[in-house]
């Protein structure tokens, strides 16, 4: 399985920010390794009407387009002053990452470069039936 810090480099990888008037695209990317040791990364689509989606759609999208829908560890980060940075999922993330497979509860999120917890963790309410 890819590392943590390897997982952080796929992401900050396809780190490319692009503005178009005042949205921005790919100012977050994500990257996740499956079960199986597939790879996944996207970007972040941004805008005005709230048609766009987070970075971990985008790879979790490329992960289901694959036939693949376990996840075994994800991240997502953005560019900060110091470089790049780890962000967590967004609640709209979390809850996605869930319903692709039950399964995903148990999927590693990496929250910093020595910092992981369980998607579980971060969804201590998320026993319920689907």
């Amino acid at each position: 399985m890819t590392g943590v810090e390897g997982l952080i480099e796929a992401a900050a990888a396809v780190l490319w920010p692009h503005r178009v008037g005042d949205r921005v695209f790919g100012d977050v990317a994500s990257a996740l390794v499956t079960d199986k040791g597939t790879v996944y990364v996207g970007v972040c689509i941004d805008t005005s009407c709230g048609t766009g989606f987070c970075a971990e759609h985008a790879a979790i999208a490329a992960m289901v387009t694959a036939r693949e829908y376990r996840i075994a560890r994800i991240v997502a980060v953005t560019r900060g002053v110091d470089g790049v940075v780890v962000v967590p999922p967004c609640g709209r993330c979390r809850e996605f990452i869930r319903q692709i497979d039950e399964a995903n509860l148990e999927a590693e999120v990496i929250l910093g470069p020595d910092r992981i917890t369980s998607l579980r963790a971060l969804l201590p309410a998320a026993d319920w039936p689907v």
